[in-house]
């Protein structure tokens, strides 16, 4: 059994990381911690510098938890990546994502990646509001 976290470099994304680690040493089970982008642009909306990578990394090695981190910039969105990611690794037992209140004219015009991962996933997904 894997948890699928979608990390971002925000509170939300924090929390999501946070959470996945307490799931994961109750299930005695692996993280598979992945950051996501597109890739096109220089400095992409959620998409983790290396420092902030580094920050992820280091809250992961103190955890104890087994763990994967990756970042992929394939051309994907987060919600594309994470679905894909899910298609890809059969072990993923759960998804877990940070979530933040949005207007409806900001997920009409955004979008919801995490409506777009609950309703696309074939596994149960956890939606973390940062505290």
């Amino acid at each position: 059994m894997t948890i699928l976290v979608g990390f971002t470099p925000t509170p939300a994304g924090r929390a999501a990381v946070d959470f996945a680690i307490e799931e994961a040493q109750v299930r005695a089970t692996k993280l598979l911690v992945v950051n996501a982008g597109i890739g096109e642009q220089r400095e992409e909306a959620g998409v983790a510098a290396g420092k902030q990578m580094d920050q992820v990394r280091f809250t992961l090695e103190n955890s104890g938890v087994d763990f994967e981190l990756v970042q992929h910039l394939r051309g994907n969105d987060a919600a594309e990546e994470l679905l894909a990611l899910e298609d890809e690794h059969p072990e993923i037992s759960m998804i877990v994502i940070g979530s933040r209140k949005r207007s409806p004219v900001g997920k009409l015009f955004m979008g919801s990646t995490g409506q777009r991962v609950i309703l696309g996933s074939s596994v149960p997904v956890v939606a973390v509001k940062a505290p």
